[in-house]
């Protein structure tokens, strides 16, 4: 039998496309799941190993979505071949039942991480590379000291800016944002 096993990493992406293509390969049983693949324990990849009997065989899109690293999946497999189920890769066209296909997926194995070593590896010179020219990465802050200042004095304000809500909106800053820099008790001692 065809178990499929479908992963997103993020709550905002859709497995949908990975669920079609695992039910147009014949998968009898999906198992999705929306989780980053560097998280050890995912429950419904457990699940679908638990399912699976002798003779069945693991479905997934893509490599990565099975593991993000090459010892994960490694292991994986060879968890899957002592328990004589096979695993096919829908995209990379690797199937483990013949000998070519456990030799591909070895080498698309070390090429998945490979590739996620270089990136990590780029992302980080980069990171590096921005803090020595003086750069931090990130958003900019919305509370800039202007922005301080002027809140301070409309606050003192209370004619011009009876409400709260007309300092936040003349700053366009959101109602976190400010509360953040001017909690109740400060602003109590500023409307004095």
């Amino acid at each position: 039998m065809l178990i499929g096993y479908a992963r997103v990493s993020t709550l905002d992406k859709n497995p949908q496309h990975q669920i079609d293509d695992l039910n147009e390969a014949g998968c009898k049983n999906i198992f999705t799941e929306k989780i980053s693949g560097t998280v050890k324990q995912r429950p419904q990849l457990q699940e679908a190993l638990n399912y699976m009997r002798e003779g069945d065989t693991l479905v997934v899109w893509k490599l990565s979505r099975l593991a993000r690293s090459l010892t994960h999946v490694i292991n994986t497999v060879k968890d899957l071949e002592v328990r004589n189920i096979g695993l096919k890769v829908i995209t990379q066209n690797i199937d483990t039942s013949t000998p070519e296909g456990r030799l591909f997926f070895h080498m698309n194995a070390a090429f998945d991480q490979f590739q996620r070593e270089i990136i990590v590896e780029n992302t980080r010179a980069g990171l590096k590379s921005a803090r020595k020219n003086g750069r931090i990465g990130g958003r900019p802050p919305l509370m800039t000291d202007q922005k301080l200042r002027n809140a301070q004095s409309m606050l003192k304000d209370k004619e011009n800016y009876p409400f709260i809500s007309d300092i936040i909106k003349t700053l366009d800053i959101g109602r976190t944002t400010f509360y953040r820099h001017f909690p109740p008790e400060v602003i109590q001692k500023l409307r004095l």
